[in-house]
């Protein structure tokens, strides 16, 4: 499905959904998040214009039917795994640039491969705030990106690593500690990438269009695996759900059904549509209390 232009009002969003077109053949998954952070993000924006309202709807489409055509990636289907996933595709994707960077093998794709990191670690923050260890190499990321930009844009050759003089966090790799002080980075807007030592900041569209990056293979072992429910940790006082009160028994498909319809829902109202806001409530209620729809 052909999206729209992206409108001006919806600029900062531009990037992801470029990325999400990057990924559609090689990790369907990535895409899927990319987009789904693309509509938060741009529902914060303008969710009132009519052509913002028309580029969401269009990008929801373009998810919905990315769901149906990927209905056994359980990346896609459960949010934990997803979750997982999209980690490691951020933590592999982030080790490439870092690698290369430290072995001073400098160019433009590096400088895209740290700011693609830079934005699936944005993208990660769709499941919550990232933890202490991935914000630093979000920050990091973002500020490598486009100090090595500057670097062979004025012809001076980078500095690999971590740069003290300039005050950044160097990146911190999975079982790596970290010692404090000495480093302060600020960080900028997600649509923008810090620059070194707090400067003004260099706008994402700056950056040079550069060649695709090397084949990425989802769920790399370095670290983390995407589990399946069945390999989630049990607790040993496992919560039991109350019954039901209409006395339905509900199967798991039937309450991510449930949960699909109240997002629906919850989409609707944002764009303060309450005829299907209602429409699909009634659903989600009509699966909870019956188990139909």
């Amino acid at each position: 499905m052909a999206l729209p232009a992206v409108p001006a009002s919806l600029k900062p969003i531009q990037h992801y959904v470029k990325t999400a077109v990057e990924y559609d053949a090689r990790d369907p998954a990535v895409s899927y998040y990319c987009r789904l952070y693309a509509v938060q993000r741009g529902m914060e924006l303008d969710k009132k214009s009519p052509q913002s309202r028309t580029f969401l709807a269009s990008l929801m489409d373009v998810m919905e039917q990315e769901k149906k055509l990927n209905a056994d990636n359980e990346a896609i289907q459960n949010e934990v795994v997803g979750q997982a996933h999209m980690e490691n595709a951020a933590l592999q994707m982030f080790l490439y640039a870092d690698n290369e960077d430290r072995a001073g093998k400098f160019g433009k794709n590096v400088v895209k491969a740290f700011y693609t990191a830079g934005m699936l670690f944005d993208v990660l923050t769709t499941f919550g705030d990232l933890s202490e260890d991935l914000e630093k190499n979000r920050k990091y990321a973002k500020w490598k990106a486009a100090y090595i930009h500057k670097c062979l844009k004025n012809g001076e050759t980078p500095v690999p690593g971590p740069v003290a003089d300039e005050l950044v966090e160097p990146p911190l790799h999975r079982n790596e500690s970290h010692e404090s002080g000495g480093f302060n980075l600020e960080p900028g807007p997600s649509n923008n990438v810090p620059t070194p030592g707090g400067h003004d900041q260099q706008p994402a569209d700056d950056l040079p269009k550069v060649n695709p990056l090397p084949q990425y293979n989802p769920l790399p072992q370095i670290g983390v695996t995407a589990p399946s429910l069945q390999q989630l940790p049990q607790s040993r006082d496992t919560w039991v759900p109350p019954p039901n009160p209409a006395g339905v028994k509900l199967s798991s498909d039937d309450y991510q059904k449930a949960m699909k319809f109240s997002r629906y829902a919850n989409s609707a109202m944002q764009y303060e549509d309450s005829a299907s806001a209602i429409e699909n409530l009634t659903k989600a209620l009509n699966i909870l209390t019956t188990g139909h729809e």
